[in-house]
């Protein structure tokens, strides 16, 4: 009897997950006294799940895309954390990253040598040429952790010269989910709206070929990461119906990943652009468009 007893407790122990830390406050300033301000909904079901379960949901996928509003806070915030709940739960395999270019892997790959040859790099921002159009101000905390694990922090972007390329001679998109109408127009009028309408319409077609090959380098960069992977990359990127998921179909990746959208309290997120939302505090509205056209 006692035998047995030991072993139903050994049993009970190896299946016991460890409990997560509570996520970090809110930081942006609208959106406090919101009712959805914090809650994660799993969007098949409409069920709303603790940050615990949301985590031991992401543990056992291959690939993890989360999708954030650039400039929110909180979205920075959640994404640490998360990354080391996961680590608590198994290893992690890499991390990539929207805002790393191809053109500095190299300096990042310097860098994790370095701490993991037990010297300090004293200024990352510095070391890894960061781009001061992502603010590292949001990005410093993330990616000097990063920095500081043992699996690969990596690259999920176009250089520079690639896209001027494709702006020059737009390569022809391979795959039958991401070459839709539907799937083109939507991300069409999203280029338009996103800048103010001041596009030229003739410059429309780069701008999609640009946007979709960015898509389709993330998804090749998930396909050859070490497992569990993770992206991080701007909500539009992620998204189920128009982003890198349709583009890991045409590759033949297979249904092996989910995506988590981080929103701000009051944007619409629905089953068919992710599988779970997680709703955040607000940045002030700022208009971007009154801005350009002055």
């Amino acid at each position: 009897m006692r035998f047995l007893l030991l072993c139903a407790f050994s049993l009970l122990a190896a299946c016991q997950t460890h409990h997560v830390t509570p996520p970090p406050a809110p930081i942006a300033p609208e959106g406090r006294d919101h009712t959805d301000l914090g809650v994660i909904r799993e969007l098949a079901t409409g069920r709303t799940l603790t940050p615990q379960e949301l985590v031991q949901r992401l543990a056992v996928t291959p690939r993890v895309l989360v999708g954030e509003q650039h400039d929110n806070p909180d979205h920075h915030a959640l994404q640490l954390w998360l990354l080391r709940e996961l680590a608590a739960q198994r290893a992690q395999g890499s991390l990539l990253m929207e805002m790393l270019n191809p053109d500095q892997q190299a300096r990042v790959d310097a860098a994790q040598a370095t701490i993991r040859a037990g010297e300090p790099v004293a200024d990352p921002f510095k070391a890894l040429a960061w781009q001061v159009n992502w603010d590292w101000r949001v990005y410093g905390a993330l990616v000097a952790y990063a920095l500081r694990q043992p699996y690969p922090l990596l690259s999920a972007n176009l250089d520079r010269a690639q896209i001027m390329q494709i702006y020059k001679q737009r390569p022809v998109l391979e795959g039958s989910a991401s070459t839709t109408k539907q799937v083109q127009a939507t991300l069409l009028e999203d280029i338009r709206q996103s800048h103010c309408g001041l596009l030229p319409e003739a410059q429309m077609p780069a701008m999609l070929a640009v946007q979709q090959q960015r898509d389709r380098r993330m998804a090749e960069r998930l396909m050859a990461a070490p497992t569990p992977a993770l992206l991080l990359a701007g909500a539009f990127h992620v998204r189920k119906d128009l982003g890198v998921p349709l583009h890991l179909k045409d590759l033949g990746a297979g249904e092996v990943d989910a995506v988590l959208i981080l929103a701000e309290v009051g944007k619409t997120v629905t089953a068919d652009n992710a599988d779970y939302v997680w709703y955040t505090a607000a940045q002030p509205e700022q208009d971007h468009c009154a801005e350009l056209r002055r």
